[in-house]
């Protein structure tokens, strides 16, 4: 049988959240995410001891960060240092990304790296590298390319991740609890 756990997962309704929150069924899970109404600057968090936390909300897109870094700081560091302050004993699972190797790159970037610095004694920082699906997200790299809009190409590499994939790679450390602090 299947232990069930409680855990908090923000951005239950985003890209990779909506479909890991279907895999989850089985557990007791609250949801917090923008698209409810709930800021994770402002919003009440539950006054409950979970057993995990799953943090996938947060803002997304190196071109959307050069237009307002402000907001990229606020929603990526601020809202993520106020919920490891205020669940400083549960396992925090972050979904960090790989451009947090190179934070002077774009205020995306940037907007990632210092959070592998806040104090926290149980969180994994699981670093993303491009996630997409059949269902691309509009206007990046996929939905130009199924679209027949890709404009342009450049020599830069890049590892790119099927959402399937990623959902099944974040049940992984969420069932190896021996599992602490940065990998990709």
């Amino acid at each position: 049988m299947i232990a069930v756990q409680k855990i908090l997962l923000t951005g239950h309704r985003g890209f990779i959240g909506s479909r890991l929150h279907k895999r989850l069924l089985h557990n007791d899970v609250v949801g917090i995410d923008l698209l409810d109404g709930q800021d994770l600057l402002t919003c009440d968090l539950p006054n409950v001891d979970f057993d995990l936390i799953i943090h996938l909300a947060g803002r997304s897109g190196v071109r959307e960060s050069i237009n307002d870094p402000a907001a990229y700081w606020q929603n990526n560091i601020e809202a993520s240092r106020r919920l490891f302050e205020r669940y400083p004993e549960t396992r925090i699972l972050y979904a960090s990304s790989s451009s947090s190797y190179e934070p002077d790159l774009n205020p995306y970037a940037a907007s990632k790296h210092p959070i592998e610095s806040i104090p926290h004694p149980n969180v994994v920082f699981m670093r993303f590298h491009t996630v997409y699906s059949d269902a691309a997200r509009t206007g990046m790299f996929f939905d130009k390319l199924f679209a027949g809009t890709l404009k342009y190409t450049t020599n830069h590499e890049r590892d790119f991740i099927h959402l399937n994939d990623m959902v099944d790679a974040i049940n992984v450390v969420i069932n190896t609890t021996n599992l602490y602090r940065a990998f990709d």
